[in-house]
């Protein structure tokens, strides 16, 4: 009896959770009691450590103990532990834990400039498209009338609203204000805000564009980039969109009552502009098959890298020139990281 009692201490188990492949033994009560407080200070260190950086985490991985913090969207409890249930990032605000998920539908914020369609014509309103739940809320009073006019709306512009959008156009906005329901509405009051045309519209993950000051850049390439926070983004020519946003003007100083029609001549498109835009729109794609942050920085570096390995726009996408371009941009990045040390 006493040889299959010591040979029960010795016994090794292996168990596989998500986060990790743990070994534990079978030891005899103190030496249990001690293991318990050395993974105590192991799991607060672990949950310092996890709430101060960023870091991701997976479906399964523990949080914190129950009692200590307030469930929140992407978590749950089991047993007495609080468990991610997504795949994303922490967020903490006071005592409240919740994950925010890579891969999500759009949720807005006030102040946050996006791109969206418009879907649909009603009284006053239009609904807009932006990569969210429910459409957005365009309002009558909330755009700018042609020529920057200041007045109150009448029956009128609202007889006259397909003049201003229609069915299927692109605007250029910002979140202005969320309902008590959940309704959000935007704005184009500002002058840089409104109709978009003649450029090229593309999607990508709304978690992979970075956060900043401005979204609509003018980029040393010659293009245009505007970057929605939604997931939704906008390439133009930058000599184009000057012309035509010149013409517009004109037009609406000269006849504000009329809808502006743009000519032929100013809507024309060089190859050679056709081909920047292109290895732009493919410099994006890139990145974001690479689950890589989309700001300018990042789209001019793969544009660079692209022209100095001598590839075409449409090259740009191959598998083999993906991991050569994802590698050389982490190399970069990790270089940068070390120079600001």
């Amino acid at each position: 009896m006493e040889s299959n009692d010591n040979n029960l201490t010795n016994i090794n188990i292996e168990i596989f959770s998500p986060q990790k492949r743990m070994k534990l033994k079978h030891y005899q009560q103190q030496h249990t009691q001690v293991k318990a407080e050395d993974n105590d200070i192991i799991m607060e260190s672990e949950e310092s450590e996890l709430f101060s950086s960023k870091r991701l985490v997976i479906p399964g991985q523990i949080i914190s103990r129950e009692g200590e913090y307030l469930k929140g969207h992407g978590t749950f409890h089991n047993g007495s532990n609080l468990i991610a249930s997504v795949c994303g990032t922490l967020d903490k605000v006071d005592r409240l834990i919740s994950v925010k998920a890579l891969k999500s539908r759009y949720h807005g914020e006030v102040g946050d400039i996006i791109v969206g369609r418009i879907t649909e014509i009603s009284s006053k309103r239009w609904k807009v498209d932006v990569n969210s739940r429910l459409d957005y809320i365009l309002m009558l009073s909330a755009i700018n009338l042609p020529g920057g006019i200041q007045r109150r709306r009448t029956s009128a512009d609202e007889l006259q609203m397909r003049n201003f959008f229609v069915e299927n156009d692109l605007v250029y906005a910002e979140v202005q204000m969320i309902m008590g329901d959940g309704s959000v509405a935007i704005h184009t009051r500002n002058q840089k805000y409104g109709k978009l045309q003649n450029g090229h519209f593309m999607k990508v993950t709304p978690s992979l564009i970075k956060r900043s000051k401005q979204h609509f850049y003018s980029l040393e390439c010659g293009v245009d980039v505007i970057l929605g926070l939604n997931g939704y983004i906008w390439i133009a020519d930058t000599e184009q969109q000057k012309n035509q946003s010149a013409f517009i003007q004109k037009h609406e100083k000269e006849n504000f009552d009329q809808a502006c029609i743009i000519p032929d001549d100013i809507k024309q498109i060089s190859k050679d502009s056709r081909d920047r835009i292109s290895r732009v729109k493919n410099s994006i794609a890139l990145l974001e098959k690479g689950f890589l942050l989309i700001h300018s920085k990042s789209i001019m570096q793969v544009y660079h890298l692209s022209n100095k390995m001598k590839l075409g726009a449409k090259d740009l996408l191959h598998p083999q020139y993906i991991k050569q371009i994802l590698t050389l941009l982490s190399t970069e990045y990790n270089d940068d990281i070390k120079d600001e040390e």
